[in-house]
């Protein structure tokens, strides 16, 4: 609601659940900054948008758009945002789900000997609604912020950038979400449960194992009271997998 003086005038219990956006690591955030860091990593120059690529593809995104700007979070933007905010909200958007079908080869959190997984937003039909957080950028800050949020976002092939009706209060409110590109080879629907298990279970790489990222995101689920029952039922499914072969290897 254009006016407030407080984001968090809806949502108090939430003002010390999501990070500082002033010394968010994402504020900053760069493929330039990860190579500087890590020159190893320089081979991601050929699998990463350009900037050209990418600030074409937030040009046509916010086309049509004027006004104040409305962002769905649905994994690590609603605790670590990275982004000014006027207003946040809990919102849901309708007909789709949060799924763990971006298969990382890369070294991120999975190798191709050993995938990994990351979440995305997928349309899935006949299903009730995805749960998240939704942040309000002001018509002033859009240009600036959009800059930051595509940076981080669409920083490879993966993800479409496309406005939805999402359920804000009692309003239906017109939001921008990343949603899952079904055009991108690394993008998985069709991945059994199993393989889910698996790929979550034993990807890892860089930064961290596939199994500690779902761990951390049902982590922040619980903190901000977002319910994904999806997401806690594989963790359960992935620690069950990890714990019958520790078993295995043990009676051998």
């Amino acid at each position: 609601m254009p006016g407030l003086t407080d984001p968090f005038a809806h949502h108090p219990e939430l003002r010390d659940r999501i990070a500082d956006t002033e010394t968010s690591y994402f504020r900053t955030f760069s493929v330039e900054a990860i190579i500087a860091a890590d020159p190893q990593q320089e081979a991601l120059r050929d699998w990463v948008h350009t900037d050209a690529q990418r600030e074409a593809i937030r040009a046509e995104a916010l086309d049509d758009h004027s006004g104040d700007l409305w962002i769905f979070g649905y994994g690590s933007l609603m605790w670590d945002p990275a982004l000014r905010f006027a207003e946040v909200r809990r919102a849901y958007v309708a007909g789709h789900a949060r799924r763990l079908i971006l298969v990382d080869t890369r070294g991120g959190r999975g190798t191709k000997e050993a995938p990994g997984l990351f979440a995305t937003l997928d349309t899935v039909e006949g299903c009730d609604a995805c749960e998240g957080l939704a942040f309000r950028i002001a018509a002033a800050d859009v240009e600036a912020e959009t800059e930051i949020l595509f940076r981080r976002e669409m920083i490879a092939p993966g993800y479409l950038a496309r406005f939805v009706p999402a359920r804000i209060g009692d309003a239906d409110i017109r939001v921008l979400a990343f949603i899952a590109d079904h055009d991108v080879p690394d993008v998985r629907p069709d991945l059994t449960y199993e393989e889910q298990i698996r790929y979550v279970a034993h990807g890892a790489g860089d930064l961290g194992t596939s199994r500690d990222y779902l761990a951390n995101i049902v982590g922040h689920f619980t903190h901000l009271g977002i319910t994904d029952a999806h997401c806690s039922d594989l963790l359960c499914a992935v620690d069950a997998h990890l714990a019958a072969l520790t078993n295995k290897e043990s009676s051998e």
